[in-house]
């Protein structure tokens, strides 16, 4: 699919893989819909990439039909990105026996599962009324996973669960999707050199890195937003979750 003159709607974009994937689209000639909750980083990728921004969040509806009715605007949306999302560490149980904060794994599935629901429908409702393409194509969204779907740690519950279940979705999204011409795909990134991981010291930040298989080094997000144009380009892939991680198998903890 040509991304020239198309337009994109990227959620979490205002850091991050979000913000990397803006870059990279931008830089095809996609003109990109910057959607975070953070405006000010919003704001400033979007005029980086002489791109508009919504400042709204994932969880809400209507904040998320106004980002896709943005994007539509801009010219025919071909692309969703959801970068949008987080993490969280709790056991089923904690050394005292106390169980998980349901509160916690809600929150976490009402953004990364819901989040991801929420953009990915109504982009797709507004995909779906673009012109064809070559073959039929009208467009594709990718959302993220984790290799945490996969490959999920002590204290990941919550947050496996919501990666587990973008897995899910691909499928049978990408089988709803096909008769309007719309593909569905998922990247599970490993370990990323993204703001979440910045926070952590030097020493720790190395040893991530170390234990990626080769590389031996955290992912650039760089190679996040590469992805992403790929997939875009490559019109034969579709209903499938790709593992971006540098051969990683993560480790119990």
């Amino acid at each position: 699919m040509e991304l020239h003159g198309t337009s994109a709607i990227v959620t979490g974009g205002a850091s991050g893989l979000g913000a990397a994937t803006a870059r990279a689209l931008a830089a095809e000639g996609a003109r990109v819909t910057v959607f975070d909750k953070n405006e000010e980083g919003a704001k400033a990728v979007a005029e980086e990439v002489a791109g508009d921004y919504v400042a709204g969040d994932v969880t809400v509806a209507d904040d998320c039909q106004l980002a896709v009715d943005q994007a539509s605007a801009g010219g025919n949306l071909r692309m969703a990105v959801n970068c949008a999302g987080t993490g969280w560490i709790g056991r089923v149980i904690n050394r005292d026996g106390v169980p998980h904060d349901l509160g916690a794994f809600e929150f976490i599935q009402r953004l990364n599962v819901i989040g991801t629901f929420n953009v990915m429908t109504r982009a797709a409702s507004a995909i779906a009324r673009t012109e064809p393409l070559a073959d039929g194509e009208r467009g594709v969204i990718v959302n993220t996973a984790s290799v945490a779907a996969f490959d999920g740690q002590i204290g990941q519950l919550a947050y496996s669960a919501s990666k587990g279940a973008v897995v899910a979705m691909t499928l049978p999204a990408a089988r709803d999707l096909s008769v309007v011409g719309i593909r569905v795909l998922a990247i599970a990134p490993g370990l990323f050199d993204t703001p979440l991981l910045a926070m952590l010291p030097e020493e720790q930040r190395e040893a991530l890195g170390k234990s990626v298989l080769f590389p031996k080094r955290l992912g650039d997000p760089a190679q996040y937003g590469r992805l992403v144009v790929d997939i875009a380009r490559n019109t034969y892939l579709n209903g499938e979750v790709i593992r971006l991680d540098g051969g990683i198998r993560m480790q119990p903890k």
